[in-house]
């Protein structure tokens, strides 16, 4: 399993690129930051994320995505702005034919450090000792991009497998009243 984690941000995305090969641990093969100006124009700021998340893509190869959604902030500016990023983010993984899945920020921080409340401080270090990482890894959009590839790389088994199992019921007609 080749997993990009993404945390999508206008001003800051964070990516990271996650290997898990059958039962051995999960390692880090690249992560990133993608930067964009505040003094850029919208559209300039979302072409910058487009091309550089490609050129992971085209350079990492990846075979699933997994991606932060939007939660709900006080702030509609930035929850806006985020969401502009969220969208050409997928469009560039759905170009690359990239399976993509959201998940909601407190289900990664439970699926990770156990805790839906963790605070970022306390996901940086479950990240790095989970990774095996020399230091903690910064800045924390990053760190929340490994964290995004850690959960799926432990929630999608399951999910591939209740599909498969949903799948095989409708067709044997199992279940039915």
């Amino acid at each position: 399993m080749n997993i990009l984690g993404i945390d999508p941000g206008l001003d800051r995305t964070g990516w990271a690129v996650i290997i898990k090969n059958g039962v051995n641990q999960p390692v880090l093969s690249a992560s990133g930051l993608i930067h964009t100006s505040a003094r850029m124009p919208l559209e300039k700021r979302l072409a910058a994320i487009y091309d550089e998340l490609t050129e992971a893509i085209i350079k990492n190869r990846p075979e699933e995505v997994a991606i932060e959604e939007v939660f709900f902030s006080k702030r509609a500016d930035t929850q806006a702005n985020t969401t502009h990023a969220r969208g050409v983010i997928l469009l560039a993984c759905e170009k690359m034919s990239l399976p993509i899945t959201g998940y909601n920020p407190r289900v990664i921080k439970k699926t990770v450090s156990g805790n839906g409340n963790a605070l970022k401080q306390q996901m940086q270090k479950i990240v790095q000792l989970t990774l095996k990482l020399e230091k903690i890894p910064e800045p924390d959009d990053v760190a929340d991009a490994m964290a995004a590839a850690l959960c799926h790389i432990r929630i999608s088994p399951y999910a591939k497998a209740l599909k498969k199992a949903a799948a095989l019921t409708r067709g044997t007609g199992a279940g039915k009243c």
